[in-house]
């Protein structure tokens, strides 16, 4: 086996998150060492698994993108293939895409207290590699990347035709006059209901409840400020214009939730074709950002119900026969493709194993320490952005500045370790996200939780976290431990 390669700093996973903290590392630890392991032979993370028809952002690019790389166009919400582009353009010119290692697959990390590092090992093309790091940056989402979650749709291992779930769509399949079948209602169905519709036979969205969409323009075209405004300047405009429109929304909704529940509904109810109805197919049981609010560029969802091939149908499921879906309602959809868009499995660390002194460690049964390390888990950190009031990128940049000032304290204090400690209580057990969405729900036991009171507060408010990247303190419900100056003492004293 080959020697381990060590580093100060290893990031796990190259999608946005993780070429975001490189380049923090790039500008704000530029002495420190650092490398990327990757499991995919090419940077951009989601934006290189998802292959859907129509997977596109649900939030602007504007905010979406690199704080310190600005996307010089006028659209808003990029469809996959520009933000993937946009990923590893940015990679290769701030010299990032040379740090990663590629086809890498961490399977295993250990701690080792005396020695205050981690020693990892990852699979590659059949071999193991090893390497020691002082501390791991975990940039590999919140979701399972190999498996998805399975459909609870009784009768469906009886169907005849094809089932696809969007997170794997086949590269070849030829879905042109064919009567599809979506099973969901979330982000990605109303992003693949109007592509499909393009050359489907029909497409049908199945829901068991519906969700709250708003039209969103995307693209805004050139205006006075680009006219006379350098890019870089047009682009921070842009930036916190859209910033103080999504916050702004949202604490407008969880403020006065009936006043924006009657607004939401009324948006919808003139988009709709006179043969849907808003209730049931479009009025939500629950207030607006209990579950993610769902934006559809241009209404083009809205726009593909106007068409005889888009149906809804708001039901549970009784069963699937060889070629039909079956209602409790008595309705009955045929379908030659089922699509299962019902959610993600949930996953923290990418799915490696951890040891803390050779000790298994499962991480699902920690609580997050502001959003970004587990509990009694050392020098290890989690990149976990915003799903409610920003979006996420603009949460893991937030992260990734914490993550590196808090690495420039231990510096100057010569400091070796830092580990959150549950110091008391942290309250009542609750979501990363506080979101109610289905899947949250079924997967939460499969990630770690948050407490109720701080530092173990879900992220739920980007000022606060912004703020707290910043300027907050380290000390809270944190354990320092160790020095370099104690090494140095130690070696002095063995030589004597």
């Amino acid at each position: 086996m080959e020697p381990a390669k060590k580093y100060d700093i290893i990031i796990v996973g190259a999608g946005v998150a993780g070429v975001n903290a490189a380049y923090r590392i790039q500008t704000m630890l530029p002495s420190y060492s650092y490398a990327i392991l990757e499991v995919r032979d090419v940077p951009g993370g989601t934006w290189d698994l998802f292959r859907y028809p129509g997977v596109r952002l649900d939030t602007g690019i504007h905010t979406f993108g690199f704080p310190w790389q600005p996307y010089h166009h006028s659209k808003t919400m990029l469809d996959g293939s520009s933000i993937f582009e946009y990923i590893n353009r940015t990679a290769k010119e701030y010299k990032i895409y040379d740090r990663i290692l590629f086809n890498h697959r961490l399977k295993k990390l250990s701690w080792a207290s005396q020695e205050s590092q981690w020693s990892l090992t990852a699979a590659c093309q059949g071999q193991e590699r090893r390497f020691i790091a002082n501390f791991v940056i975990f940039a590999t989402g919140y979701y399972d990347h190999e498996r998805p979650l399975s459909a609870e749709v009784p009768g469906l291992s009886g169907y005849k035709g094809m089932v696809v779930h969007p997170q794997f769509w086949p590269e070849k399949l030829d879905y042109t006059g064919k009567k599809i079948a979506v099973i969901g209602s979330g982000s990605t169905a109303i992003s693949l209901i109007p592509k499909l519709a393009e050359t489907a036979s029909t497409v049908t969205m199945i829901q068991r409840s519906p969700s709250y969409i708003v039209s969103v323009p995307s693209d805004i075209g050139d205006t006075w400020m680009d006219l006379l405004l350098p890019v870089i300047v047009t682009h921070k405009l842009r930036r916190y214009g859209w910033m103080a429109v999504m916050l702004g929304s949202y604490y407008f909704c969880r403020s006065f939730p009936r006043l924006a529940r009657s607004i939401l509904l009324g948006l919808t109810a003139k988009q709709l074709p006179e043969d849907i109805p808003l209730s049931p197919h479009f009025e939500p049981n629950y207030d607006v950002w209990d579950q993610r609010l769902l934006a559809c560029p241009d209404g083009d969802f809205f726009r593909s119900l106007h068409t005889s091939k888009v149906n809804v149908e708001t039901a549970n499921i009784e069963t699937v026969t060889a070629s039909t879906v079956v209602l409790d309602s008595g309705r009955a959809v045929d379908a030659d493709i089922i699509v299962t868009a019902t959610g993600l499995r949930l996953q923290t660390g990418g799915g490696a194993q951890f040891e803390l002194d050779k000790v298994p460690c499962d991480i699902a049964d920690k609580v997050m320490w502001k959003g970004m390390m587990l509990q009694d888990i050392p020098n290890c950190f989690f990149v976990l952005g915003h799903l409610t009031d920003a979006s996420w990128t603009l949460g893991a940049d937030a992260t990734a500045l914490l993550i590196c000032r808090l690495i420039k304290h231990m510096e100057k204090e010569n400091i070796r370790g830092a580990t959150p400690r549950m110091y008391g209580s942290a309250g009542q057990p609750c979501q990363l996200w506080n979101l109610s969405s289905n899947y949250m729900l079924r997967e939460e036991g499969n990630v770690p939780m948050a407490g109720e009171t701080p530092p173990w507060q879900p992220r739920s408010n980007y000022i606060r976290d912004s703020l707290d990247a910043r300027y907050g303190s380290f000390d809270t419900c944190m354990e320092f431990s160790g020095s370099y100056r104690d090494d140095v003492a130690e070696v002095t004293e063995l030589e004597k």
